[in-house]
């Protein structure tokens, strides 16, 4: 585990005439390799993309247009952090758990991750996910 929940990294202001998608492609600000990128979009304002975590995994989440909340749970503390311009990202660190919540109209978010999908990366249900924390902190 990392430690901490999650932090804020700041990215700096992108005046590309191309969009707001140079942090994906000059990476500078990404504490990790990136081996994986995706988007989350269309969900409908109000609704929950639901959560996961990564055992091996860490992400840098960046809102690329609209607003959401990203909620990080490690077992004992949870933190929410709003997101809402493409000049902050958060890292969410490996053995986090994580929700995105609250969905602005046509938010698009974008999602940096160090490693391939894995299935066995993987933790879909949150029962499951405090049994492994649990073994982890023993």
């Amino acid at each position: 585990m990392t430690g901490a929940i999650g932090h804020i990294i700041n990215l700096p202001k992108i005046f590309d005439p191309r969009g707001n998608l140079t942090v994906a492609e000059q990476l500078a600000q990404v504490p990790f390799e990136v081996a994986r990128v995706y988007w989350t979009y269309d969900v409908p304002s109000g609704e929950s993309r639901g959560g996961h975590a990564h055992r091996r995994c860490e992400e840098m989440i960046v809102a690329v247009s609209g607003s959401f909340d990203v909620t990080l749970d490690n077992g004992t503390e949870r933190q929410t952090f709003h997101l809402n311009h493409p000049y902050q990202a958060l890292y969410v660190g490996t053995g986090i758990w994580r929700t995105l919540d609250d969905f602005s109209s046509g938010a698009v978010c974008l999602v940096l991750a160090s490693l391939p999908f894995e299935e066995e990366d993987y933790i879909r249900e949150y029962d499951e996910y405090l049994e492994y924390i649990k073994c982890w902190k023993s």
